[in-house]
Protein backbone atom coordinates (compact mmCIF):
# COMPACT_ATOMS: atom_id res chain seq x y z
CA UNK A 1 0.00 0.00 0.00
CA UNK A 2 1.29 3.28 -1.28
CA UNK A 3 1.31 6.59 1.25
CA UNK A 4 -1.78 8.03 -0.93
CA UNK A 5 -4.03 4.89 -0.51
CA UNK A 6 -2.83 5.31 3.04
CA UNK A 7 -3.78 8.68 3.31
CA UNK A 8 -7.45 8.52 1.98
CA UNK A 9 -8.82 5.26 3.57
CA UNK A 10 -7.17 6.46 7.14
CA UNK A 11 -10.26 6.58 9.75
CA UNK A 12 -11.02 5.07 12.92
CA UNK A 13 -11.44 1.32 12.37
CA UNK A 14 -7.52 1.80 10.31
CA UNK A 15 -6.27 3.38 13.05
CA UNK A 16 -7.20 0.90 15.75
CA UNK A 17 -5.56 -1.71 14.12
CA UNK A 18 -2.22 0.08 13.95
CA UNK A 19 -2.92 1.13 17.58
CA UNK A 20 -2.95 -2.72 18.46
CA UNK A 21 0.47 -3.47 16.51
CA UNK A 22 2.94 -0.48 17.77
CA UNK A 23 1.26 -1.17 21.69
CA UNK A 24 2.61 -4.85 21.37
CA UNK A 25 5.80 -3.42 19.61
CA UNK A 26 6.38 -1.25 22.89
CA UNK A 27 5.00 -3.83 25.09
CA UNK A 28 1.75 -2.05 26.51
CA UNK A 29 -2.40 -2.79 25.62
CA UNK A 30 -4.36 -1.60 23.60
CA UNK A 31 -7.33 -2.93 25.04
CA UNK A 32 -9.90 -0.55 25.78
CA UNK A 33 -8.20 2.26 24.09
CA UNK A 34 -10.27 5.33 23.60
CA UNK A 35 -9.96 7.67 20.56
CA UNK A 36 -9.87 11.08 21.24
CA UNK A 37 -9.54 13.08 17.63
CA UNK A 38 -9.74 11.63 14.15
CA UNK A 39 -7.92 14.48 12.12
CA UNK A 40 -4.31 15.08 10.99
CA UNK A 41 -4.04 12.28 13.62
CA UNK A 42 -5.66 9.44 14.90
CA UNK A 43 -5.37 9.63 18.86
CA UNK A 44 -5.93 7.59 21.52
CA UNK A 45 -5.95 7.28 25.12
CA UNK A 46 -4.90 4.16 26.28
CA UNK A 47 -6.52 2.36 29.22
CA UNK A 48 -4.00 0.61 30.66
CA UNK A 49 -1.34 2.99 31.48
CA UNK A 50 -1.63 6.99 31.21
CA UNK A 51 -0.31 7.29 27.94
CA UNK A 52 -1.80 9.11 24.53
CA UNK A 53 -0.67 7.90 20.74
CA UNK A 54 -0.73 9.56 17.99
CA UNK A 55 -1.16 8.15 14.48
CA UNK A 56 0.06 9.90 11.48
CA UNK A 57 -2.24 9.78 8.09
CA UNK A 58 1.01 8.45 6.31
CA UNK A 59 4.32 8.31 6.08
CA UNK A 60 4.93 11.58 4.51
CA UNK A 61 4.45 12.65 8.20
CA UNK A 62 7.90 10.85 9.46
CA UNK A 63 9.51 14.43 10.09
CA UNK A 64 6.45 16.18 11.29
CA UNK A 65 6.58 13.23 13.82
CA UNK A 66 10.13 12.87 14.70
CA UNK A 67 10.26 16.93 14.85
CA UNK A 68 7.20 16.90 17.53
CA UNK A 69 9.62 15.15 19.81
CA UNK A 70 12.13 17.07 19.88
CA UNK A 71 9.79 20.18 20.45
CA UNK A 72 8.63 18.65 23.76
CA UNK A 73 12.32 18.43 24.84
CA UNK A 74 13.24 22.17 23.47
CA UNK A 75 10.27 23.57 25.51
CA UNK A 76 10.84 21.22 28.63
CA UNK A 77 14.50 22.46 28.31
CA UNK A 78 13.10 26.18 27.89
CA UNK A 79 10.68 25.59 31.26
CA UNK A 80 7.47 25.84 29.40
CA UNK A 81 4.82 24.07 30.50
CA UNK A 82 3.88 21.74 27.63
CA UNK A 83 3.31 17.77 27.45
CA UNK A 84 6.26 15.39 27.33
CA UNK A 85 6.71 12.55 25.09
CA UNK A 86 7.29 8.88 26.62
CA UNK A 87 11.00 8.32 27.24
CA UNK A 88 11.34 5.68 25.05
CA UNK A 89 13.01 5.34 20.86
CA UNK A 90 10.50 6.75 18.91
CA UNK A 91 8.51 7.75 16.41
CA UNK A 92 8.26 4.28 15.27
CA UNK A 93 6.48 3.09 12.16
CA UNK A 94 3.80 0.56 12.13
CA UNK A 95 1.59 -0.61 8.62
CA UNK A 96 2.89 3.18 6.45
CA UNK A 97 2.13 5.01 10.02
CA UNK A 98 4.69 7.12 12.08
CA UNK A 99 3.38 6.72 15.59
CA UNK A 100 4.47 8.34 18.85
CA UNK A 101 3.46 8.01 22.79
CA UNK A 102 3.05 10.85 25.17
CA UNK A 103 2.42 11.27 28.61
CA UNK A 104 -1.13 10.97 29.39
CA UNK A 105 -2.30 15.08 30.79
CA UNK A 106 -4.95 14.45 33.75
CA UNK A 107 -6.91 17.55 32.76
CA UNK A 108 -9.50 19.49 30.84
CA UNK A 109 -9.11 20.92 27.08
CA UNK A 110 -9.15 24.71 26.34
CA UNK A 111 -12.34 25.77 25.86
CA UNK A 112 -13.70 29.30 24.97
CA UNK A 113 -13.12 31.04 29.00
CA UNK A 114 -9.18 30.34 28.18
CA UNK A 115 -8.40 32.27 24.97
CA UNK A 116 -6.79 34.86 27.44
CA UNK A 117 -4.52 32.05 28.40
CA UNK A 118 -3.78 31.45 24.83
CA UNK A 119 -2.43 34.69 23.89
CA UNK A 120 -0.32 34.94 26.50
CA UNK A 121 0.95 31.43 25.83
CA UNK A 122 1.58 32.02 22.02
CA UNK A 123 2.95 35.66 23.25
CA UNK A 124 5.47 33.49 25.56
CA UNK A 125 6.59 30.64 22.62
CA UNK A 126 6.63 33.68 19.93
CA UNK A 127 9.57 35.37 22.41
CA UNK A 128 11.59 32.08 22.81
CA UNK A 129 14.80 32.38 20.81
CA UNK A 130 14.83 29.31 18.12
CA UNK A 131 17.97 27.10 17.54
CA UNK A 132 18.44 26.70 13.45
CA UNK A 133 19.48 23.17 14.25
CA UNK A 134 15.44 22.38 15.31
CA UNK A 135 13.31 24.69 13.77
CA UNK A 136 13.43 25.44 9.49
CA UNK A 137 11.43 27.16 7.95
CA UNK A 138 7.66 26.74 8.88
CA UNK A 139 6.27 24.73 6.32
CA UNK A 140 3.61 26.47 3.86
CA UNK A 141 0.18 26.97 5.18
CA UNK A 142 -1.65 25.16 2.32
CA UNK A 143 0.84 22.26 2.05
CA UNK A 144 -1.70 19.78 3.22
CA UNK A 145 -4.51 21.20 1.64
CA UNK A 146 -4.12 19.52 -2.19
CA UNK A 147 -3.61 16.04 -0.99
CA UNK A 148 -7.01 16.81 1.05
CA UNK A 149 -8.59 17.69 -1.64
CA UNK A 150 -7.53 14.81 -3.81
CA UNK A 151 -8.30 12.35 -1.23
CA UNK A 152 -11.00 13.71 0.52
CA UNK A 153 -14.70 11.89 -0.74
CA UNK A 154 -16.18 14.07 -1.65
CA UNK A 155 -18.22 15.91 -5.10
CA UNK A 156 -15.72 16.85 -8.33
CA UNK A 157 -17.46 19.94 -8.50
CA UNK A 158 -16.29 20.85 -4.73
CA UNK A 159 -12.40 19.58 -5.41
CA UNK A 160 -12.35 21.43 -8.39
CA UNK A 161 -13.46 24.56 -6.47
CA UNK A 162 -11.49 24.18 -3.50
CA UNK A 163 -8.38 23.26 -6.17
CA UNK A 164 -9.35 26.99 -7.87
CA UNK A 165 -9.41 28.34 -4.25
CA UNK A 166 -6.32 27.51 -2.85
CA UNK A 167 -4.20 28.48 -6.12
CA UNK A 168 -5.84 31.70 -5.68
CA UNK A 169 -5.16 32.57 -2.35
CA UNK A 170 -1.39 30.88 -2.77
CA UNK A 171 -1.05 33.99 -5.22
CA UNK A 172 -2.43 36.14 -2.97
CA UNK A 173 -0.43 35.24 -0.13
CA UNK A 174 3.03 36.10 -2.23
CA UNK A 175 2.00 39.20 -2.41
CA UNK A 176 1.19 39.75 0.98
CA UNK A 177 3.43 41.85 3.53
CA UNK A 178 3.64 41.02 6.88
CA UNK A 179 3.85 43.18 9.58
CA UNK A 180 5.67 41.44 12.86
CA UNK A 181 8.93 40.47 12.80
CA UNK A 182 9.07 36.34 12.37
CA UNK A 183 9.63 33.56 14.96
CA UNK A 184 8.47 30.38 16.73
CA UNK A 185 5.52 29.42 16.05
CA UNK A 186 3.33 26.41 16.73
CA UNK A 187 1.12 26.40 13.64
CA UNK A 188 -1.84 24.60 14.97
CA UNK A 189 -2.55 27.63 17.71
CA UNK A 190 -5.98 27.06 18.69
CA UNK A 191 -7.65 26.81 22.58
CA UNK A 192 -8.27 22.95 22.51
CA UNK A 193 -4.46 22.44 21.81
CA UNK A 194 -3.82 23.62 26.03
CA UNK A 195 -5.07 21.57 28.69
CA UNK A 196 -5.40 22.53 31.92
CA UNK A 197 -4.00 20.69 35.01
CA UNK A 198 -4.94 22.77 38.51
CA UNK A 199 -5.48 25.95 36.87
CA UNK A 200 -1.99 25.80 35.18
CA UNK A 201 -2.55 25.53 30.99
CA UNK A 202 -0.29 22.79 29.25
CA UNK A 203 0.65 23.34 25.49
CA UNK A 204 0.26 20.40 23.03
CA UNK A 205 0.49 19.02 19.36
CA UNK A 206 3.68 20.11 17.72
CA UNK A 207 3.61 18.77 14.31
CA UNK A 208 3.45 22.30 12.85
CA UNK A 209 5.89 24.00 14.49
CA UNK A 210 8.59 25.83 13.10
CA UNK A 211 10.13 29.27 12.01
CA UNK A 212 7.67 31.97 10.67
CA UNK A 213 4.91 34.82 10.79
CA UNK A 214 3.17 35.19 14.25
CA UNK A 215 0.38 36.26 12.43
CA UNK A 216 -0.29 33.02 10.99
CA UNK A 217 -0.87 31.73 15.37
CA UNK A 218 -3.00 34.77 15.56
CA UNK A 219 -5.22 34.01 12.64
CA UNK A 220 -6.51 30.77 13.79
CA UNK A 221 -8.86 32.46 17.10
CA UNK A 222 -9.32 35.38 15.27
CA UNK A 223 -10.75 33.68 12.03
CA UNK A 224 -12.31 31.53 14.69
CA UNK A 225 -13.86 34.79 15.74
CA UNK A 226 -14.79 36.53 12.61
CA UNK A 227 -16.09 33.26 10.26
CA UNK A 228 -16.64 30.53 13.10
CA UNK A 229 -18.05 32.37 15.78
CA UNK A 230 -16.67 30.82 18.24
CA UNK A 231 -15.61 33.13 20.14
CA UNK A 232 -18.17 36.51 21.55
CA UNK A 233 -16.51 40.07 21.40
CA UNK A 234 -15.09 39.91 24.60
CA UNK A 235 -13.38 36.26 24.68
CA UNK A 236 -11.61 37.52 21.52
CA UNK A 237 -10.78 41.29 22.64
CA UNK A 238 -9.27 39.19 26.38
CA UNK A 239 -6.94 37.06 23.48
CA UNK A 240 -5.81 40.35 21.71
CA UNK A 241 -4.92 41.96 24.99
CA UNK A 242 -3.07 39.37 26.38
CA UNK A 243 -1.32 38.40 23.48
CA UNK A 244 -1.03 42.45 22.67
CA UNK A 245 -1.29 42.72 19.10
CA UNK A 246 -4.69 42.35 17.08
CA UNK A 247 -4.38 40.53 13.77
CA UNK A 248 -7.89 41.51 12.52
CA UNK A 249 -6.77 45.19 12.51
CA UNK A 250 -3.80 44.55 9.78
CA UNK A 251 -4.23 44.77 6.35
CA UNK A 252 -3.14 41.25 5.10
CA UNK A 253 -5.86 39.78 7.53
CA UNK A 254 -8.30 38.73 4.94
CA UNK A 255 -6.16 36.40 2.96
CA UNK A 256 -5.31 34.70 6.07
CA UNK A 257 -8.58 34.36 7.08
CA UNK A 258 -10.12 32.89 3.90
CA UNK A 259 -6.76 30.79 4.02
CA UNK A 260 -7.35 29.27 7.39
CA UNK A 261 -11.28 28.72 6.42
CA UNK A 262 -9.70 27.05 3.93
CA UNK A 263 -7.86 25.03 6.01
CA UNK A 264 -10.69 24.09 8.45
CA UNK A 265 -13.27 22.86 5.74
CA UNK A 266 -10.75 20.70 4.17
CA UNK A 267 -9.20 19.33 7.22
CA UNK A 268 -13.36 18.34 8.16
CA UNK A 269 -14.05 17.36 4.55
CA UNK A 270 -11.81 14.24 5.57
CA UNK A 271 -13.70 12.56 7.55
CA UNK A 272 -16.82 13.25 5.97
CA UNK A 273 -18.03 8.94 6.03
CA UNK A 274 -17.32 9.43 10.09
CA UNK A 275 -21.14 10.42 10.01
CA UNK A 276 -23.93 12.68 8.93
CA UNK A 277 -22.66 15.37 11.50
CA UNK A 278 -19.55 16.29 9.77
CA UNK A 279 -20.97 15.91 6.44
CA UNK A 280 -23.77 18.69 7.45
CA UNK A 281 -21.21 20.77 8.81
CA UNK A 282 -18.70 20.22 5.54
CA UNK A 283 -21.90 21.40 3.62
CA UNK A 284 -22.61 24.52 5.69
CA UNK A 285 -18.83 25.45 5.35
CA UNK A 286 -18.96 24.97 1.33
CA UNK A 287 -21.38 27.45 1.43
CA UNK A 288 -19.64 30.38 3.36
CA UNK A 289 -16.57 29.77 1.67
CA UNK A 290 -18.36 29.73 -1.94
CA UNK A 291 -19.78 33.26 -0.95
CA UNK A 292 -16.16 34.53 0.03
CA UNK A 293 -17.76 36.16 3.60
CA UNK A 294 -18.68 34.89 6.66
CA UNK A 295 -22.41 34.43 7.24
CA UNK A 296 -23.50 31.97 10.26
CA UNK A 297 -21.81 29.83 13.28
CA UNK A 298 -19.40 26.69 12.27
CA UNK A 299 -19.52 23.74 14.08
CA UNK A 300 -16.59 22.88 16.19
CA UNK A 301 -15.28 19.37 15.99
Amino acid sequence: MNDRETVSTFGSASAAAVLRSACAMIGESASGAELLRLGENAIFRLAAAPIVVRIARGMDRWGDATKEVAVSVWLADNEISAVRAVDIPQPIAVDGHPVTFWQFIDGRRGNSGDVRELGAVLRNLHGLDAPPELFGQSDSPLLRVGQRIADAPVSPEDKTFLGALAERLSDDLERTTFDLPPCVTHGDAHVQNLMFVDGHSVLIDFERVGFGQPEWDLSVTATEFVTAKFWTLSEYQDFVESYGYDVTAWSGFDVLRRVQELKMTTWLMQNVRESAEIQSEFERRMVVIRAGHPDGAWRPF
